[in-house]
C-alpha cells in the first residue's frame, strides 16, 4: 500500500487495515515456512506496509 493511500484513510480504517495486513503477513510467512512461495518478495512488501501503517498511526497519536 502506498503512503498516499495510507494517509487518506481514517484512523479506524487504518487500524482495521493494519490488522488485516498483519494477519496476511503471518499467514504468508507460515506458508513460506512449510513450502517456498512462488514470489517471496511478497513478504517484504507486506512487512513494509505494516511498518508504514504503524508509523502513520503513531504519528496520529502524537498529534
Amino acid at each position: 500500500m502506498k503512503q498516499s493511500e495510507i494517509i487518506s484513510l481514517s484512523t479506524a480504517e487504518l487500524q482495521e487495515k493494519l490488522g488485516e495486513t498483519k494477519k496476511s503477513y503471518t499467514d504468508l510467512k507460515m506458508a513460506h515456512a512449510i513450502s517456498p512461495l512462488e514470489n517471496p518478495i511478497q513478504l517484504k512488501h507486506l512487512r513494509r506496509s505494516v511498518a508504514r501503517m504503524a508509523t502513520e498511526l503513531s504519528k496520529r497519536d502524537d498529534q
